[in-house]
């Protein structure tokens, strides 16, 4: 190469390459006039209904070039959540929501949803069944594609066949003898291979029928609770016999184990709604049929599962042009020929009435028995009291299924609990804001104060080395620190710091429900209602248990397979990575495995004790201590690797002279490990140990997914799971961020109490 000539690099020239190639395709499509809007539609639809969505969006963006729709899945509570999440505290979120009905009232209360009456002509209105329309406060707030959403009986003609059953059972006396027909222990072992019903029997909404049919009903004309009747108290012996008088139901059984029951014929019949049905029809051990739930003969009343309309709600944010492409994109998705596909291919009762008189719709019987179940059926409540009322019904509904509460006492205890919960839920709105409150406005002293003295340490911190540089430091390369430590502490301040000062900030306000989009601060008050609440102390209690169990297993059990591994071992690289294995695994798929080998029948667990120790099964999941016990035994599996991996650390760093002069001076084995081992390791186990103890106190996911959200009875809640149960249940926003800012108070009051205890900063020479 010639002297003088610029030595290019292949780096930027490939570099420059690909931005200029950018800018010619930005430029082409603009001139071509190809910009695309992307519209954004979150739902919960299953397998079978998602992959129908699918088509229909692809056609829709096929014949509407300029237009994209992206949908995201999430489950029902998930999407319910998100949503508000998104919409309330961000005025962000999709901009179309899809859902059951029972979404409306809170999303009315909280403002973020969007009133749909004058975005459609009453012509297009009328072409619905009444029943798929949405309204609530005098406004239509969600469109239909869909009626149902209800439970109905399924039953599998092929095993009715092998037992003499040519028909599905017409009274709740038959349903029991069918069952006990169809409830069979094939190869003699004592245990049952195929069970006459399955369903998800432990949750309120698939016990709602059988109350029904006692004559009961959740709510009465003014929105009160109506859970502490006779009905009620027939309701729970009935369900409680089914399972344990007549023992045609499993003694666990949740969805999951429901639904993989029915549909691996090792079930005869289920309870379950429109959503499941597809997948029944096409699986091969399902000769799929459809029933009514029969009829109490004791009363005359058909069970009456809840009805409810699934379908679109529009973010309230939408204005202009956007929310006429939205509303466009609606009247597809819910027009006839999307509703025939659905309704065709699904089984699900159309909304548009047109649809439902096409002679397919007519002479599917599916379908017709579906309609026929929905005439027994009830509305289901749409107003927020609804999602109070759920929470209240499941723990007694779960004690008395568990033997510790008999059915007239679960029945008081409901509506006692109901009461209190709907009350709970609308905390908060008739605070005067004219009324002089004095904790209030020492909070707005207070931070006012930190504001002012967050500002100066900004400044110190960040403007100072710009301007004169740190002492010993260059004032350029002061400058250039400054700026390469800011990214890092803008994402920082994004993800941490303000999300911390936004829950302390509301934490001390009346934010909940009604109050989302105007709240204010209300002083100590959410303090003062954590700190006087028994079931703070209850879980507190438990927690602790929780914590100092875990810990010490993990501990204990990984400082002995460390001490193990740092000896030599046949095998040793194969044996440490399969200790690690269970702390790779995500937590969220160990946990649910977990649960699975808890089951009372066919989990691993008490297979293990009955072939290996001959002891009976275990109730491992319906009992309150042993569900407690069983988080327990799969957090310290899930923590044990992380400590060994420590401990392991720390005993590699330890010099191997130190061992040999001990045992030259006949130093024991225990002797070395106390003088030598535990001193050397204290300085990395204390730490880890500090960790430990933080994320054990904190760790939600395996309470809530082996005990299914604190089951039973929300006897197995941690403080944390309590507090999101508030947060996101019954929308306790201002006293679930005092609650949990009292959370954060305690660990890290003993984070630094524990850590300056022990000395861990200290060295051990």
């Amino acid at each position: 190469m010639r002297s003088g000539t610029p030595k290019i690099s292949p780096i930027k020239t490939v570099f420059e390459d690909v931005l200029i190639l950018f800018l010619l395709l930005f430029s082409f499509t603009s001139l071509l006039g190809v910009e695309k809007t992307t519209l954004h539609l979150w739902h919960p639809m299953p397998a079978p209904s998602r992959a129908v969505l699918n088509e229909l969006v692809a056609e829709y963006e096929l014949s509407h070039p300029d237009i994209s729709v992206q949908l995201l899945y999430k489950e029902n509570e998930e999407v319910r959540m998100a949503y508000m999440s998104a919409t309330a505290f961000t005025k962000g979120g999709p901009d179309m929501l899809y859902g059951p009905s029972d979404f409306t009232g809170a999303l009315v209360e909280m403002d973020i949803v969007k009133p749909l009456e004058n975005l459609f002509t009453e012509d297009e209105l009328a072409a619905f069944d009444p029943k798929g329309l949405t309204w609530y406060n005098d406004h239509l707030y969600q469109i239909g594609d869909e009626l149902g959403n209800h439970l109905a009986l399924v039953y599998n003609k092929r095993l009715f066949a092998e037992v003499g059953l040519d028909r599905p059972p017409e009274t709740l006396q038959e349903l029991v003898e069918f069952g006990k027909k169809l409830t069979i222990d094939k190869d003699g072992d004592g245990i049952i291979d195929q069970y006459g019903l399955v369903w998800n029997f432990t949750e309120p909404f698939f016990f709602m029928p059988f109350y029904a049919s006692f004559g009961g009903w959740v709510m009465d004309a003014d929105q009160n609770p109506t859970l502490d009747n006779e009905a009620a108290v027939k309701a729970f012996k009935f369900v409680r016999d089914l399972r344990d008088v007549h023992g045609i139901i499993p003694k666990e059984c949740d969805y999951d184990i429901a639904d993989s029951k029915f549909n691996t014929g090792t079930a005869a019949m289920l309870i379950n709604g429109a959503w499941s049905w597809a997948k029944y029809m096409e699986s091969p051990y399902v000769d799929f049929g459809l029933a009514v739930l029969p009829i109490n003969e004791e009363t005359g009343l058909y069970p009456a599962p809840m009805i409810a309309t699934k379908g679109y709600y529009l973010n309230p944010y939408l204005e202009g042009e956007r929310l006429d492409q939205v509303v466009e994109l609606i009247k597809f998705l819910t027009g006839p020929e999307a509703q025939f596909r659905y309704a065709s291919r699904l089984a699900t009762i159309p909304t548009l009435l047109e649809v439902r008189e096409r002679p397919e719709i007519i002479n599917n019987p599916i379908i017709q028995t579906s309609i026929e179940q929905v005439k027994h059926g009830n509305a289901m409540p749409i107003s927020p009291q609804m999602r109070a009322i759920w929470d209240a019904m499941r723990p007694a509904y779960q004690n008395v299924l568990g033997g510790s509460m008999s059915p007239e006492e679960g029945a008081a205890y409901q509506q006692q609990l109901a009461e209190q919960k709907v009350a709970e839920l609308f905390e908060g709105q008739d605070v005067d804001p004219d009324a002089f409150n004095v904790s209030a406005l020492l909070v707005y002293l207070a931070g006012v104060l930190l504001m002012i003295w967050a500002i100066y340490k900004l400044v110190v911190f960040f403007v100072q080395p710009l301007i004169r540089g740190v002492p010993g430091v260059q004032v350029k390369e002061s400058r250039f620190g400054v700026l390469m430590v800011a990214p890092a502490a803008l994402f920082i301040f994004g993800v941490v710091v303000y999300p911390f000062f936004y829950n302390l900030v509301i934490s001390f306000s009346n934010m909940g429900l009604t109050t989302v989009n105007d709240w204010r601060i209300i002083g100590l008050a959410q303090y003062g209602k954590v700190i006087t609440d028994t079931q703070f102390y209850h879980f507190f209690i438990k927690t602790i248990i929780w914590t100092v169990v875990n810990v010490s297993l993990h501990v204990i059990i990984g400082v002995m397979l460390a001490m193990l591994l740092n000896h030599p071992l046949p095998g040793k690289g194969i044996i440490r990575v399969l200790l690690i294995l269970p702390w790779a695994v995500p937590s969220y798929i160990t946990a649910l495995t977990w649960r699975g080998m808890f089951n009372i029948d066919y989990g691993a667990v008490n297979i293990i004790l009955k072939t290996v120790f001959g002891l009976e099964p275990i109730s491992w999941l319906i009992d309150p201590t042993n569900a407690f016990i069983a988080a327990i035994i799969t957090n310290v599996w899930l923590g044990i690797p992380f400590m060994m991996i420590i401990a392991l650390g720390g005993l590699q760093a330890i010099p191997q002279e130190l061992y040999e002069a001990a045992a030259i001076d006949g130093a024991s084995p225990w002797q070395q490990f106390k003088k030598i081992t535990l001193p050397l390791m204290k300085p990395v186990m204390i730490p880890a140990i500090t960790l430990g103890i933080v994320w054990t106190f904190n760790n939600i996911n395996v309470v809530w997914l082996v005990s299914n959200g604190g089951q039973p009875g929300d006897q197995t809640h941690i403080l944390v799971s309590f507090v999101y149960r508030a947060a996101f249940n019954l929308y306790r926003y201002g006293y679930a961020a005092a609650f949990s800012f009292m959370i954060f108070l305690m660990l890290a009051f003993f984070s630094i109490k524990f850590m300056q205890k022990t000395k861990a900063t200290e060295t051990a020479y």
